[in-house]
């Protein structure tokens, strides 16, 4: 599936349709004629939408007629934070989330969900405004799990945070400054664990918004894993742990 509409007809239609939107590149400084509508519809949506120079959409074009105007689409539709809840009560579990705070490879964002899948987790949240999307990029490092596993994104992580914790579930930040090691940190029960970005990891305002910080035991030279294979240890130690 394409993750790129080109053009300033094909984009509005998409808008006016409905379809999975990510991000609009649109030619910097064009605010002129049909583009006005377009960029309204998208920031109704909530759609980001980018100023860029002309040489640069001309890179991204794959048509060589983008009109001054890219879409980036969803490789899969979006779920809601609902969605993911009630995806686990339709389950009789307790709710098990993975929440990613500025993944920006969309394949390890793909590698995440797949592994999220192969647990049995109930959903993953992303962030609107910052990190991979689902694109196609993304659904191939899922190999398929896009199709299957609900992922919500969301304007607002530590609001999302706030309102999980008002449903009692426990939010687990993966941080190097943990005061307990991931094997000794009591998962059990409802649980999200929340994955940093690949550089800076977990952002502060999130950070504090967790109710625990989990580190990873640290036994080499090197003091970080990649943010894939962290969010695979933290994972299967839920699976571990017992899920219920």
């Amino acid at each position: 599936m394409t993750d790129k509409i080109e053009g300033r007809n094909p984009v509005a239609e998409a808008l006016k349709s409905g379809r999975s939107i990510d991000k609009i590149y649109v030619k910097k400084g064009d605010k002129h004629g049909s583009i006005i509508p377009i960029i309204r519809m998208a920031r109704e949506k909530g759609i980001i939408v980018s100023e860029t120079d002309a040489r640069r959409l001309d890179e991204m074009s794959e048509t060589g007629a983008h009109q001054g105007v890219i879409a980036l689409c969803a490789a899969a539709e979006y779920a809601t934070v609902d969605d993911i809840l009630e995806n686990a009560q339709k389950k009789g579990e307790a709710p098990f989330i993975i929440i990613l705070d500025k993944i920006a490879d969309p394949r390890n964002l793909g590698s995440i969900i797949r592994t999220a899948n192969c647990a049995g987790a109930h959903g993953v949240i992303i962030s609107k405004h910052d990190g991979a999307s689902l694109g196609a990029v993304c659904a191939k490092a899922s190999a398929g799990a896009v199709e299957y596993m609900p992922v919500a994104r969301v304007a607002n992580l530590a609001k999302t945070i706030d309102d999980l914790k008002k449903q009692n579930i426990w939010v687990t930040g993966a941080d190097a400054s943990g005061d307990k090691e991931l094997y000794d940190a009591d998962l059990k029960g409802a649980v999200a664990i929340v994955i940093g970005s690949e550089g800076e990891g977990i952002s502060r305002l999130v950070l504090e918004k967790c109710d625990f910080k989990v580190k990873i035991p640290m036994k080499g030279n090197v003091n970080s894993l990649n943010a894939s294979v962290a969010a695979a240890l933290f994972i299967y130690e839920v699976v571990r742990q017992g899920r219920n």
